[in-house]
């Protein structure tokens, strides 16, 4: 006789909500996995909700002081609040800021780059050059490998862009 109850919709949904945890070291000795029922939220998924509910809080909060007039704000009770002046000014010192840290970081990267003049644009620690590499080896059978990782030499770059 068949067990109907482990095909019944209640019973595939009851097992889609519990949580399963493997663990490989609880039971190493015996070849398989442990499984624990670990049900509820995770303390990240808890602090991503609140941090997102808290957000969408206080930029209502922020644009209800910004955009209703103070005879709204007063006949709600509130009226002790930072002026106005603030409600521009904060967002435009916070974008000025970002745009002169990037500002900042591409002059750093400017000064870091040598000039286009300097050889040291064309060659450093790390050149390869593939007639140093290959001039050691001997292949047999005039076979020749895929040649190796190297860099294109400026003449052949420049023949091949410009003829």
């Amino acid at each position: 006789m068949v067990d109907s109850s482990a095909n019944s919709p209640r019973r595939m949904l009851s097992l889609s909500r519990e949580r399963a945890f493997v663990s490989i070291l609880d039971d190493e000795k015996e070849g398989r996995f442990a499984l624990s029922n670990k049900q509820g939220a995770k303390l990240l998924e808890v602090y991503g909700f609140v941090g997102s509910i808290s957000t969408i809080v206080a930029a209502g909060l922020f644009f209800l002081w910004a955009y209703l007039p103070e005879p709204w704000l007063h006949y709600l009770g509130i009226t002790y609040y930072p002026s106005r002046y603030w409600a521009l000014a904060i967002p435009t010192y916070v974008m000025v800021t970002i745009i002169f840290i990037i500002l900042f970081y591409l002059g750093l990267n400017y000064m870091a780059t040598v000039p286009s003049t300097s050889w040291n644009s064309l060659f450093d620690d790390h050149t390869r050059d593939a007639s140093r590499i290959l001039s050691g080896h001997t292949f047999i059978d005039g076979e020749h490998p895929i040649d190796p990782i190297s860099d294109i030499p400026i003449t052949e770059v420049n023949a091949s862009l410009y003829g």
